[in-house]
């Protein structure tokens, strides 16, 4: 099966901080996602995007801040992330890109 448009509507970027560095040593890859993909939609799009072994998906929102901005206040959106558990002895670069 061929990637669609979905699958990279589906997967927006990955998330790079020390936090999801030490996850990676436990197989596990942090991605920012669209807000209404399902965990289903989150494994198929990374093992057809990456060519790997999905074996478990745990998702979170973020509920965005709220800032200030000249005296006005307004608020961030929230942000959809999938931590994403991949098979024994497979990773993903995320420094490579696609």
């Amino acid at each position: 099966m061929a990637a669609t448009a979905r699958h990279y509507d589906t997967i927006l970027s990955p998330v790079i901080t020390e936090k999801t560095t030490l996850l990676s040593e436990q197989n596990k890859v942090v991605f920012k996602v669209a807000a209404d993909a399902s965990k289903d939609e989150i494994a198929a799009a990374v093992e057809e995007l990456f060519k790997v072994k999905v074996t478990k998906v745990n998702t979170l929102v973020a509920k965005g801040k709220t800032k200030r901005f000249r005296g006005i206040v307004g608020r961030r959106t929230d942000v959809k992330k999938a931590i994403v558990t991949l098979a024994e002895g497979q990773s993903i670069d995320i420094t490579t890109g696609l």
